[in-house]
């Protein structure tokens, strides 16, 4: 259970009790081990290897088969023998992403969201996350928008990408475009990611 700007949320939003169906994922190894075999720096010391991670959709069409940013999500994390705890499905509504975040097992140590980043009217997720966020990683949307600008150009100061931290937990929100999250993924997410959760950790 995460802390109370959390409940604070989920109560705005009539949410207490709401149950979010997750989609059934196969048995997997011990979820989170600490790195000793990589000590070059007293920095990274505490870097964990293996990181439990959920991945959430935000989107009102897509289904696990249509899912290509979802699927390529975790595709990417158990190329680097990350575990996937949790993935589900939602649609764009703040309540839902709250509770969403609310059900996640304990185990889930980053939250690694896509889709919703944009300005349409149903974009709703950067506001969600932003009412959770207690310290926010204000370095990754700025690098992201720098990468992507790199790609796509003046569109990139669209996107809302954002990161922070909720309780011991720490929460990516990416753009659904598959090359959106294969850039954030590649060049952000996956080379900190360890050193992200063993920061989280302690």
């Amino acid at each position: 259970m995460l802390f109370s700007p959390l409940h604070d949320f989920e109560n705005h939003y009539h949410l207490a009790h709401r149950q979010v169906k997750f989609f059934p994922l196969p048995a997997r190894r011990q979820v989170a081990i600490l790195d000793l075999d990589m000590p070059e720096t007293e920095h990274h010391e505490h870097d964990v290897r293996t990181v439990a991670c959920a991945v959430i959709t935000v989107s009102d069409t897509r289904t696990p088969e249509t899912d290509r940013s979802g699927q390529r999500i975790q595709q990417l994390l158990r190329e680097r023998s990350h575990h996937i705890a949790a993935y589900v499905i939602i649609k764009d509504e703040p309540g839902e992403i709250a509770a969403a975040l609310g059900s996640l097992p304990e185990a889930a140590a980053v939250v690694i969201i896509n889709g919703g980043t944009g300005l349409a009217p149903r974009d709703t997720t950067f506001e969600a996350v932003s009412q959770l966020i207690e310290k926010e990683i204000a370095g990754f949307g700025e690098l992201f928008r720098m990468l992507s600008y790199n790609e796509i150009g003046a569109a990139a100061m669209l996107s809302r990408a954002t990161a922070g931290t909720v309780g011991r937990r720490a929460v990516f929100s990416l753009p659904g475009s598959t090359a959106a999250v294969e850039l954030a993924m590649t060049k952000l997410i996956l080379p900190q990611l360890g050193h992200v959760a063993g920061l989280l950790r302690g």
